[in-house]
């Protein structure tokens, strides 16, 4: 566990009954108080908790001056994924990935998709029997090369992603961490030196959205996607683009301006469609011609690899080499039909095309 500076108290749960589950392991990134109080620090809100208290993410408690994640070895979402799903268009295109989350989140998104495991305990859903030892053999069993961490958000079950990500890797296999990203640097800095990659959300570039929508802060987020590019893992960006939200033209200048002074032009870029979901059913799905204007503004500003999610046919599915134009990988939705790279270059032109490819 790791020290860090004391914060104000923030929003946590009280504890109201015996919890549930045996599947715990004692948390990482945090301090010993006074009073068997504890202070959590893997993402920016610290909580601090008496005995008890379980964290605003809803996955770490208080037992006894000790904090447990009782999300660990507990997923409650496994699918077979394409990797495409992730979104993660530059790693092993037309593979299987394991994908998997828990219970907890420590945002609250307005539109979550997976609000109904996302904003619960891991006692309060129905778990699969699944150990972070026992991932690769499960993997491999599936014919999965990728073991994705996702659905929820990772940074709740973080002790679970660290620890599989280190058996994946042991066993020759790749992890993949889709999150929000509202992680301290230290904790995302130590996930770097286990995971692959990552696809990491930046969801809107202004703080009023991040508070109104999402209920956290830009700031930290962006903080910990430079961690991931200065550690040099594999990296994407996604954004859900929200009609009348976060889908105005000077939002989508600032991040992929952002973007290229920060990340780099190689960074690829995913723009995806948002369709009416949990406490925004009364917003509509983003037009298409809102995204296809988001794609020629992150063109505009020199980043390379630009797609655009959620909608299959459209000709931003594919990987188009910089220099010829040519469609290097070609996609319908998640689905990858042919990738035309030898060495990682373009069949045509030579070009490297950044990316894990073999």
């Amino acid at each position: 566990m790791a020290a860090g500076m004391l914060a104000a108290a923030t929003p946590i749960i009280r504890a109201t009954s015996a919890l549930a589950s045996e599947q715990r392991c004692e948390g990482r990134h945090y301090k010993k108080l006074s009073g068997r109080r504890i202070q959590c620090f893997v993402c920016p809100l610290n909580c601090i908790l008496e005995d008890g208290d379980t964290c605003f993410c809803q996955t770490r408690t208080n037992v006894g001056g000790t904090l447990y994640n009782f999300a660990y070895n507990n997923p409650c979402v496994l699918n077979i994924d394409p990797v495409e799903k992730g979104p993660l268009y530059h790693v092993l295109p037309g593979t299987q990935a394991l994908a998997l989350g828990t219970a907890g989140c420590n945002l609250r998104c307005l539109y979550c998709q997976n609000w109904s495991v996302s904003q619960r305990r891991p006692s309060q859903t129905h778990n699969f029997d699944l150990t972070a030892r026992s991932i690769p053999a499960y993997a491999r069993k599936k014919s999965c090369r990728v073991v994705s961490c996702t659905y929820t958000e990772p940074v709740a079950f973080y002790e679970y992603v660290y620890d599989l990500a280190v058996s994946a890797r042991t066993a020759g296999l790749h992890t993949h961490v889709a999150s929000a990203a509202f992680i301290n640097p230290q904790p995302m800095r130590e996930l770097c030196g286990v995971a692959d990659s990552f696809t990491l959300a930046i969801k809107g570039f202004n703080q009023e959205f991040y508070k109104k929508v999402c209920g956290t802060e830009l700031g930290p987020v962006l903080e910990a996607i430079k961690v991931v590019k200065e550690e040099g893992r594999w990296l994407e960006i996604v954004t859900l683009v929200v009609p009348t939200l976060n889908d105005d033209r000077k939002s989508i200048e600032s991040e992929c301006r952002w973007i290229a002074e920060n990340l780099g032009t190689d960074v690829p870029l995913h723009f995806a469609r948002f369709y009416p979901e949990h406490r925004l059913k009364n917003l509509p799905p983003t037009p298409q011609s809102t995204l296809e204007q988001a794609l020629e503004i992150a063109k505009g500003s020199g980043l390379k690899y630009v797609y655009l999610a959620n909608l299959p046919g459209h000709p931003a599915n594919n990987t188009y080499c910089p220099k010829c134009g040519d469609a290097v990988v070609k996609r319908v939705g998640l689905k990858t039909l042919s990738v035309d790279l030898t060495g990682g270059k373009c069949r045509r032109c030579g070009t490297s095309v950044p990316g894990l490819w073999v």
